[in-house]
């Protein structure tokens, strides 16, 4: 893609608009699952905000679509994270990820290595990944018959371990949605582990390949 079409130009100008409508997003979403008390005007209001941040979002899709002038099963599958922001709320936050790439360019090329770029968008999508779903399996774990996770701390607990593939199986969701959400994460963890892991190898082979192409002969 030229970096001159009406599409980069439109990521250029949307990227911070976007990540600004990201942060909204989470604290809007955090709000409504966490402030037990909040009266029900706030809570019409986080609603609000939430519907009109996912509205955002979907003009912004379909704009991206229209100025890529691609087939939409072919946009689709080649835009899979702007397509999982829009579908599952769960993701909404790591529409923050594009901004970190602009953040890490400089003159059009990537400050840091491929590797490193690799391991760093893993980072941020697993903080990003887990603090959401933390909030989505507590919102639908909260007050559910037989359930171990009493509190947002153990929540967190959860996300952490599941994302990590550990799983302790100390707090597990009880719920129908809350499993769902579960099995997404899971399958998040296993990609996001696999990135860094499979990045970090191949920058040990590289730096041990580079390092003995460099050494004297006969050494």
């Amino acid at each position: 893609m030229d970096d001159d079409s009406p599409l980069a130009r439109w990521e250029q100008r949307t990227e911070i608009p976007l990540f600004a409508a990201s942060l909204v997003f989470t604290a809007a979403y955090a709000t409504r699952v966490l402030a037990v008390g909040l009266p029900p005007f706030g809570r019409d209001l986080c609603a609000f905000v939430l519907l009109a941040l996912w509205a955002l979002f979907v003009v912004d899709y379909l704009v991206r679509w229209r100025l890529s002038g691609q087939r939409w099963w072919h946009f689709v599958l080649s835009h899979a994270l702007n397509t999982l922001v829009v579908v599952l709320p769960l993701f909404r936050p790591l529409r923050m990820v594009p901004l970190y790439e602009v953040i890490q360019r400089k003159r059009g090329e990537p400050r840091l290595a491929l590797h490193a770029r690799v391991i760093s968008y893993a980072g941020l999508s697993t903080v990003l990944l887990g603090f959401s779903g933390a909030l989505a399996v507590y919102q639908q774990e909260r007050g559910a018959p037989g359930a171990t996770m009493q509190t947002f701390g153990d929540a967190v607990w959860w996300a952490c371990s599941t994302l990590s593939t550990v799983g302790y199986g100390d707090i597990v969701p009880v719920t129908t949605l809350g499993r769902v959400i579960a099995t997404g994460m899971m399958a998040a963890g296993l990609a996001l582990l696999g990135a860094v892991t499979g990045s970090f190898s191949s920058w040990l082979l590289q730096t041990f390949t580079r390092e003995g192409d460099e050494r004297p002969p006969g050494s």
